[in-house]
């Protein structure tokens, strides 16, 4: 059995990584069931919507937790571990190292308080505006709990990043796998018990209680320890290494918010909270595929920056080509088993279907999330390279996304914005094909290992 796994390039990481996405996405489908039975529609608006405020970290965040594994990743390949507690190699490597994990986590802890105190009042601000024609919903408490457990969670996350670039990629998988279960069998029983809105706070701070647990608990701890105390005269230089890549990638992280996260809450601005709910149900299903499929190419981050590093352009390429086509077929498969169910479902005037968006719209979401998924890769691969070759079609998408929507909403509601969005996704698609095959053949065509 492995051996034939082994040929699909599912290597023991990747399958790690895919149980962990897949039981996500399998309990993000039972989430669909709970929510639709235990929450009004108008509390599944709100559920939703609270998650695209959420996402607003990434301003907060400025894509530090995304070059993270990749810096590591270039200082690991002159390292290799002793054991299961310390490092060997290139002292200047284990410094710069050292230095980029104080680095790292004086950031995020700073980040996380200013993080918090923008989510309690920006929340508080836009759900009194905006849900005052649901004042039998009770919102304030769960958005408190839960802005407290998000930035608590932002202030971990560069600690799984830093160790993925270590290499850990199977042992950060493991925590991640036990952090769903725990957190979708809380938001599961919470909301059986009639917690409401509470339940996804609750189930937050679990989650975030058992990944802070588990860091504490293993010997990726002792590890950390090691590489913190390993500090010498070699450092990063922020502003030079570190800054000129980070605010490209940053960019587009913020670009990233208004192409994929600003529909629900201005569907729920404009259309409601019930609207609001059917959008945010359908993203979070398509999300859940893109999510499985890119494992193919997210658990190869730390090998692609390794294969950049020691210019091993031949290897680098197989690998991604592979990943490639593994996450196309994955992605492309899921997403029709999806639109039959929602087809199947509304056809036959299912109750849950009607807390998906109708079947025209959800395949039209679906054609943008596999586009999504291919151009994704290829961002990728790019930004191995600690280079960000998509901002300006980033920003472009983002201005054009948030802009036509914004306009297109009040006219033609939730149809024109789908249909606006699609197109505009399609067209990243013949841009980052472009950059991808043109910055590809600039970075590797005089430098090319023998």
């Amino acid at each position: 059995m492995w051996s034939n796994l082994s040929k699909f390039r599912v290597d023991t990481a990747i399958i790690y990584v895919v149980i962990t996405k897949l039981f996500q996405a399998g309990g993000g489908a039972m989430s669909i069931f709970f929510i639709a039975k235990y929450l009004t529609k108008e509390e599944q608006g709100y559920y939703y919507t609270f998650g695209s405020i959420l996402a607003v970290q990434m301003f907060f965040d400025l894509g530090f937790s995304t070059i993270i594994t990749q810096f590591v990743a270039a200082e690991f390949a002159f390292l290799k571990l002793e054991g299961s507690t310390g490092l060997v190699g290139s002292e200047k490597s284990l410094s710069r190292l050292s230095f980029l994990l104080r680095f790292c986590l004086k950031w995020f802890s700073i980040t996380a308080v200013v993080f918090i105190v923008f989510l309690l009042c920006a929340g508080y601000l836009f759900f009194t505006k905006f849900g005052m024609r649901d004042l039998r919903v009770e919102w304030r408490i769960p958005w408190v709990i839960l802005a407290v457990a998000t930035a608590t969670n932002f202030m971990v996350s560069p600690i799984l990043a830093f160790l993925e670039g270590l290499g850990k990629v199977k042992e950060v998988a493991k925590i991640r796998f036990i952090q769903q279960v725990f957190q979708l069998i809380s938001l599961f029983s919470f909301l059986v018990l009639g917690f409401k809105l509470f339940s996804v706070s609750l189930a937050a701070f679990v989650s975030v209680s058992i990944v802070i647990f588990l860091i504490l608990l293993g010997t990726e701890r002792k590890l950390l320890n090691f590489i913190y105390l390993q500090l010498k005269e070699w450092k990063i230089d922020y502003k030079k290494e570190i800054f000129p890549f980070q605010w490209r990638i940053a960019l587009s992280w913020i670009s990233g918010y208004f192409i994929f996260q600003l529909f629900n809450p201005l569907v729920f601005a404009t259309e409601g909270a019930t609207v609001a709910g059917q959008m945010g149900m359908t993203l979070v299903a398509l999300g859940g595929i893109l999510s499985v499929s890119m494992s193919w190419i997210h658990t190869k981050v730390p090998s692609f920056s390794s294969y950049i590093a020691l210019k091993d352009y031949t290897l680098l390429d197989f690998t991604f080509n592979r990943a490639l086509v593994q996450t196309s077929i994955i992605s492309a498969f899921s997403l029709v088993v999806f639109n039959s169910l929602v087809y199947l479902l509304q056809y036959n005037n299912h109750s849950l279907g009607n807390r998906f968006l109708p079947v025209g719209l959800t395949l039209l979401l679906s054609i943008a999330t596999f586009i999504n998924q291919f151009v994704g890769a290829l961002g990728t691969y790019l930004r191995c390279h600690k280079q960000e070759p998509f901002l300006n079609m980033s920003l472009v998408m983002a201005i054009f996304t948030a802009s036509t929507i914004y306009f297109v909403s009040k006219s033609w509601g939730i149809y024109g914005v789908v249909l606006c969005y699609t197109s505009i996704v399609s067209a990243s698609l013949l841009w980052g094909t472009y950059i991808f095959r043109l910055k590809k053949k600039e970075w590797h065509s005089t430098q090319v290992k023998k």
